[in-house]
């Protein structure tokens, strides 16, 4: 016994159809009527192009290493837990010109902190998908005040992130970085 799908003539019932039991095979009338023709080319190209359609309006992946705006620095976005961190993996000049040692959070609010090595500190917390496609919201640490903002990273394409912190939502500051190649 076989299952296929029963077609009353014209009409919307080919693509709807009954199933039924037969044991021969049976041929589906072909659709009738302009009407018919249009929404046959329609469910096709649907079909074909569905796929493509999903993926053209992917979201860009800000994971990766980033060079910041004025150069000092080269930071890591990668995924901590359901959100996207970023932290300090180089800095262009290591050491600090006044000790000759390697350079610390010595601006801190949290006095503790003040001696560990820069190279490391997480300085983009928490981001996390905002809404709006390519942009996460979270904390930015300043490590040349030693304070944290609330902030947003935003792709504006694959090579580019602008990131920006703000004090009482309306005061803000951007820096735009760059890919490491």
């Amino acid at each position: 016994m076989r299952l296929e799908a029963s077609a009353e003539q014209g009409g919307i019932g080919i693509f709807l159809g009954a199933l039924r039991a037969t044991g021969a095979p049976r041929r589906l009338p072909k659709p009738k009527g302009r009407l018919m023709r249009i929404l046959s080319t329609a469910t096709l190209a649907v079909a074909l192009l569905g796929g493509s359609v999903g993926f053209s309006s992917a979201a860009l992946d800000p994971t990766g290493t980033w060079h910041t705006e004025d150069g000092k620095a080269t930071v890591r976005i990668a995924a901590c837990g359901s959100a996207l961190c970023g932290t300090i993996v180089a800095l262009k000049e290591v050491n600090d010109p006044d000790t000759g040692k390697p350079k610390t959070d010595k601006n801190n609010a949290d006095a503790s902190l003040r001696s560990r090595p820069m190279i490391g500190v997480a300085i983009v917390l928490g981001m996390t998908p905002s809404g709006t496609a390519n942009k996460w919201s979270g904390q930015v640490y300043n490590a040349e005040d030693g304070k944290t903002y609330s902030g947003s990273l935003t792709l504006q394409d694959a090579n580019t992130i602008k990131l920006e912190g703000c004090v009482m939502s309306f005061i803000c500051k951007s820096s735009t970085w760059t890919r490491a190649t």
